[in-house]
């Protein structure tokens, strides 16, 4: 990864702010709509419907930032390894709220490396990039004291890898990081820290998001 591209820890931050807040304000603008439809609407139909609206996007709010907390914040911070269950329990909810995406999960259960899980549910967010007709996303663990690490399998029409991530691993046509490409960047950051070897491969029609050690 380009060092010319990297900003600073103040800029980091802003723009992880910037990207939760991408995520979560077109359900938090959809929820004010349902409001504002209740203060008018006297039919029960159509107050029906908004009541409806707004417990969907509320689930949807919910979920986008119980994944943002867990991936770019410090949730879990009281220990140094986050539960490999709840991070399931995690992407699973986050895969699957749009209807078009299926999650596998297999591996042990059991605690990780607290970078490392963050790693793997930004990975999770990313292979979503690359199946952006729907599909199905494998996640593999390996746990093996000497060769940790885990695979992201993203299996669909059209699947792709997912956007600038080749060039952030690789240095070159590096795009500028903004509130759009910082997670790809993130990730990439976390993959270092962690001491991770990020890939992407293409097997068939597969492509495959490799972290190992």
């Amino acid at each position: 990864m380009s060092q010319q591209t990297q900003p600073n820890d103040m800029e980091l931050a802003a723009l992880i702010a910037s990207k939760v807040c991408h995520d979560v304000i077109n359900p938090v603008g959809a929820i004010n709509n349902g409001l504002e439809m209740l203060d008018e609407e006297d039919d029960p139909e159509s107050r029906e419907y908004a009541l409806d609206m707004i417990r969907n996007v509320t689930s949807q709010a919910t979920v986008r930032l119980k994944f943002a907390r867990f991936a770019y914040g410090a949730a879990g911070s009281a220990g140094d390894s986050i539960d490999l269950r709840m991070a399931e329990e995690i992407c699973r909810e986050y895969v699957v709220k749009g209807g078009k995406h299926a999650l596998v999960w297999q591996g042990p259960a059991g605690y990780m490396a607290k970078d490392k899980v963050k790693l793997l549910l930004n990975l999770v967010s990313l292979g979503l990039s690359a199946l952006l007709k729907g599909g199905e996303l494998a996640v593999a663990i390996d746990q093996r004291p000497n060769h940790p690490g885990f695979l992201v399998r993203c299996r669909g029409q059209g699947a792709r890898p997912p956007t600038h991530l080749v060039e952030f691993l690789t240095g070159q046509n590096v795009p500028p990081i903004d509130a759009l490409t910082v997670q790809t960047y993130y990730t990439c950051r976390l993959a270092q820290t962690a001491g991770i070897r990020l890939e992407v491969l293409k097997d068939g029609a597969d492509i495959i998001l490799s972290a190992r050690s």
